[in-house]
């Protein structure tokens, strides 16, 4: 599976460019500010529907415009696909998948899978724990369709609950119908992230020891607030939750806010019992970011059968020679889009079919 061609019209600084792409390395050249990592962002919204950014869907309008299109095609092993984005400004989104109007977004999903690498990846380990729910999350959005539509009923349901607690009369008939609900994802929420978790924590492992020489020992933990044992099935499960809920109801009234569930969680990152976000050099926490996001590449593979696209958004400048070295030999034969502002002549010349493309101003040319 690869991205043959995109077509963007008002897209970010784009005002209207088509692109065909190696079916192995891509390599976008350039200075700050030109548009590479737009392209990028461009390229991930065929997995997602939205931006690998923190942003809205009308701020990647070209400014002064109505909307913007986004338009490619996928071949797969047995045949070509063709996806369509349309965003208007006032915020509506449209999807069509081979000309046909996709009725919800988790339709564009399962479909095709697509891996970041950035310079704000390296940080998953130092920074706080939404960082690491959000990499988790966005994992398993991608090869569990059904965690996408978990967690945002989960989401709804917390955005109701602190609406009603931050009101001056708490109606707790409300507060027990909106608790339920909590309960009720979060705990699919939960046992899935925990099993995730399980499975990359071994993968990550190995991987972490081969990228440190045997040096050092990886270790994941999830971290959860409601104590759920691994055995207990869902119905136990809800009960547990839903005490907890009720445990800190009263504190939760009092700071208007939900202090229990998944969205407070977190994961544990060590390395020979060493608390890396607390206690971890930067090396070692930039090895620990690779070897997670390089265990999200193998999981993928594992779960789905299918090679991720991988999008490296100038995170080679931010790894040593080895930590490059290893990325590189380790990504076979994915196809790969990288953005630098130096060539990156390793790259360029390990790979025959390999593309270069310079990006200036929002123009790209192909270079021969």
């Amino acid at each position: 599976m690869y991205i043959k061609s995109i077509e963007l019209k008002d897209y970010r600084n784009y005002k209207e460019i088509y692109v065909e792409f190696s079916s192995r390395v891509n390599i976008f050249l350039g200075n700050n500010a030109q548009g590479k990592t737009n392209l990028l962002e461009s390229i991930y919204m065929n997995a997602m529907a939205k931006s690998f950014k923190n942003t809205r869907d009308k701020d990647i309008i070209r400014f002064g415009q109505e909307y913007c299109r986004i338009k490619s095609v996928i071949v797969t092993e047995d045949d070509e696909e063709e996806t369509e984005i349309v965003i208007t400004s006032d915020g509506r989104k449209s999807v069509k998948l081979n000309g046909i109007k996709a009725h919800k977004t988790s339709e564009m999903l399962d479909r095709i899978f697509i891996v970041v690498f950035s310079p704000d990846d390296l940080k998953i380990v130092k920074e706080d724990p939404e960082k690491r729910r959000r990499f988790i999350d966005r994992e398993l959005c991608l090869i569990k369709p059904g965690y996408y539509n978990d967690l945002n009923n989960y989401k709804k349901a917390l955005i109701q609950r602190n609406t009603l607690l931050k009101e001056k009369e708490t109606d707790m008939i409300m507060l027990e119908i909106f608790d339920s609900e909590l309960a009720k994802y979060g705990v699919r929420i939960l046992k899935k992230r925990r099993e995730f978790v399980s499975k990359i924590d071994k993968i990550s492992r190995e991987i972490h020891e081969k990228i440190s020489g045997g040096k050092e020992h990886l270790e994941l933990r999830y971290e959860t607030n409601i104590e759920i044992p691994e055995e207990a099935g869902y119905d136990e499960a809800e009960k547990i939750y839903l005490q907890a809920l009720a445990d800190s109801r009263e504190s939760d009234i009092s700071n208007r806010n939900t202090s229990r569930g998944p969205h407070r969680d977190d994961m544990k990152i060590s390395a020979d019992g060493i608390d890396l976000r607390k206690f971890g050099s930067q090396g070692q926490q930039r090895t620990a970011a690779l070897s997670l996001k390089l265990s999200e590449i193998k999981i993928i593979e594992e779960e789905t059968g299918e090679k991720p696209i991988l999008l490296l958004d100038d995170v080679l400048s931010e790894l040593d020679n080895d930590r490059q070295t290893y990325l590189i030999n380790s990504l076979g034969e994915n196809q790969m889009f990288i953005t630098t502002t130096d060539i990156v002549v390793k790259v360029a010349r390990s790979v025959p079919e390999g593309k270069i493309y310079n990006i200036k101003n929002g123009e790209i040319e192909i270079e021969i």
